[in-house]
């Protein structure tokens, strides 16, 4: 006899919920600050009630926390499925562009928010920090396998850093003019110079 898997309407409503609320509590942050985002601000943007904000999230902390994680490993899946296969050497200046648009948009604004104030709330800083260790060691490791990144070769880890510390300027000087001409250009150099620093791409480990 065959067994299906049976459907709990409760529990789909909840992760709705909370998804709901995730991604209401990133645009709330982007667009007002952390001053302005507290979790009855978050609740009305969801559509929720507070008290059901609560449930799923007991503190601020915990909420804007997970907000930026969970857009950031959605960001991170969308990455990977733009260059399913491995991008290679001739894609290059479309790997480096995308991920310069990862600090371009709503998330890299709701995470700068996040970082300041963390910068001066004790109970927030911790968490943050171990937050952004783990997305950036993330962010790392897909920018090396979409690059084709041998990292055996002295300096190739220090090269891919330092395109990700390039996004991450380009993404703070896009937040105060629309800076998308001077970015095509310095992400264009980026390639070249990522041709000449990592060399031919390597070749991605097979799927176990």
């Amino acid at each position: 006899m065959t067994h299906h898997p049976k459907h709990h309407p409760k529990q789909d409503r909840s992760r709705a919920t909370r998804q709901r609320l995730l991604e209401a509590a990133v645009a709330c942050l982007a667009d007002h600050g952390w001053a302005g985002s507290t979790v009855a601000v978050v609740a009305e943007r969801a559509g929720v009630s507070r008290g059901a904000a609560q449930h799923h999230f007991p503190t601020r902390e915990d909420l804007f926390t997970a907000a930026v994680e969970y857009v950031a490993e959605e960001r991170s899946a969308a990455l990977r499925g733009l260059f399913a296969e491995g991008a290679g050497r001739a894609a290059r200046p479309a790997v480096v562009g995308a991920l310069v648009d990862l600090y371009t948009g709503t998330l890299f604004r709701a995470a700068l928010q996040l970082w300041v104030a963390a910068s001066n709330e004790d109970q927030l800083r911790p968490r943050v920090t171990e937050l952004e260790a783990r997305v950036g060691r993330e962010t790392h490791r897909i920018a090396v396998e979409l690059l084709g990144a041998d990292e055996s070769r002295p300096g190739t880890r220090e090269t891919v850093q330092g395109l990700l510390d390039m996004a991450r300027g380009l993404g703070l000087a896009n937040l105060l003019t629309d800076d998308a001409a001077r970015r095509a250009r310095v992400v264009a150099q980026w390639s070249l110079v990522l041709d000449t620093a990592l060399g031919a791409p390597h070749p991605p480990e097979p799927s176990r």
